[in-house]
């Protein structure tokens, strides 16, 4: 609506929402403001926020330096607003002695005191003041916003967190749209994925903890978007499923697939002679979900062998795919197994891993720190390229594949090579003069002998 200079409400006393300080609270300058957004005027938390009782002791020592008048501050103490187990109910005055941070000016080790507070706030802190005191910080947050909203203290905005670019090079704004959610922290929809993930094998023990993280904060997810690539939402064709939220059960299509068409556009159809227009809903509800066919279905005897052949596929063995996709593809791909399905076919393991680095370093385009499978088979051969992605590394760690790696392995199987040719060749030195044992390297070579045994055929299978 218009811009003022910040310097120009400097000292002007105005009412914060849901402050303890019924006569308002004055506007005060602050260095360690690093926001390139905003209005620029905050409410101050000196209990709670290291930056802002860091700000509030400088203006305190130093009122003249900061151009203020030592009344704005002298009244005014930090007030407990939230307690926690670890700190108190001071919990900035508390970081900020441990670490020894005695001005603004130490903003690394603000920054580090701020992510610990607000961590140990949220999720382990609870209200000491308000409406809300004694309740856990994660359950009173959304009702404080709720009660500002209600009071017309603050209203509902959104903008990203900082600059964001499009692939195309367009700086993004943030646009006002219809949005469907899938609410997947619905207690009872909750407590089945959990269940799944129990019984489920994740091969390692990091990958169990972040499903159990990520289950554990997904709520509301938006799933819908207007442009792109996609499958179009069937109650409203004017948008599309948004591709995490998209594909999520589409393994089970798998198991009938061949069945359904010889050709991957569907143009020549499969054995059962079943055409698109055979699959409608009811169809698809039979052959997956086992629910009845309406009487008279034209092609119940073909759809019959499509459920004896998901049954007999599933349920998911394993699924395999990126760490960073556990906290929502992945867990998507869960709760929607569980939503759908019956026990017996939900997901047994899923095991992830980590990305793969070139040379220690995140592969990159705009870098130049690149190099597809292509280009790797065209430098290196495609044995060195196996040997080196063999060597790089496993588990949910990201791989590294050494360049240095591939080099050397084309020189080990270049030795190998020759060690099996001249091995190959004594040999059959050996059978052209049985009497005489010979030797390739450090393996002696016997002379063949007329009993050849498994075992033999086995070795110079191996060998060959």
């Amino acid at each position: 609506l218009g811009a003022i200079c910040g310097q120009a409400i400097i000292g002007t006393k105005v009412n914060a929402p849901l402050s303890c300080y019924a006569d308002g609270v004055y506007v005060l300058p602050m260095e360690n403001v690093l926001a390139t957004k905003g209005t620029g005027v905050v409410t101050s938390v000196p209990s709670d926020s290291p930056d802002d009782y860091a700000a509030l002791r400088d203006l305190k020592k130093k009122a003249d330096y900061y151009g203020i008048q030592p009344a704005w501050v002298d009244g005014f103490e930090p007030r407990p607003v939230i307690s926690t187990a670890a700190y108190g109910d001071m919990t900035a005055p508390a970081l900020c002695d441990e670490m020894k941070i005695n001005s603004q000016k130490d903003r690394d080790q603000l920054a580090k005191a701020k992510e610990a507070a607000y961590k140990e706030g949220f999720y382990n802190g609870t209200m000491s003041v308000g409406e809300f005191k004694g309740l856990p910080v994660q359950e009173a947050k959304p009702k404080v916003r709720e009660l500002l909203i209600a009071r017309c203290d603050g209203f509902a905005y959104a903008e990203p967190e900082g600059l964001i670019m499009s692939r195309s090079g367009d700086e993004c704004v943030v646009a006002l749209c219809d949005q469907w959610y899938i609410e997947y922290g619905e207690a009872a929809w909750k407590a089945l994925t959990e269940e799944c993930l129990a019984a489920m094998d994740t091969y390692n023990d990091e990958t169990r903890h972040q499903f159990e993280i990520a289950l554990g904060w997904l709520h509301e997810w938006a799933c819908v978007r207007a442009f792109g690539l996609g499958t179009r939402v069937p109650w409203d064709p004017s948008l599309l499923i948004e591709s995490l939220s998209d594909s999520t059960i589409y393994m089970s299509y798998y198991t009938v697939a061949h069945l359904l068409h010889r050709s991957l556009d569907g143009s020549a159809p499969g054995p059962l002679g079943i055409t698109p227009e055979d699959m409608d809903g009811a169809a698809w509800d039979y052959v997956l979900l086992g629910k009845e066919l309406p009487a008279g279905h034209s092609k119940a005897d073909a759809l019959g062998e499509l459920r004896r052949s998901f049954l007999y596929w599933y349920p998911v063995d394993i699924r395999s795919s990126g760490r960073d996709l556990i906290q929502n593809h992945l867990s998507f791909f869960l709760y929607n197994h569980t939503a759908l399905f019956a026990k017996a076919e939900w997901p047994r393991s899923v095991r992830t891993n980590g990305h793969l680095l070139l040379n220690g370093e995140k592969m990159s385009k705009s870098t130049g720190n690149s190099l597809s499978m292509r280009q790797s088979c065209d430098r290196y051969g495609a044995d060195a390229t196996r040997l080196t992605l063999a060597d790089a590394g496993d588990s949910v760690e990201d791989a590294n594949f050494e360049e240095s790696t591939a080099n050397a392995a084309i020189l080990h199987l270049y030795t190998l090579l020759e060690w099996i040719t001249e091995a190959q060749r004594a040999l059959a030195q050996s059978d052209a003069a049985p009497d005489q044992p010979t030797k390739a390297g450090d393996i002696e070579l016997r002379p063949a002998s007329s009993a050849v045994t498994t075992v033999d055929r086995i070795f110079d299978a191996e060998m060959d």
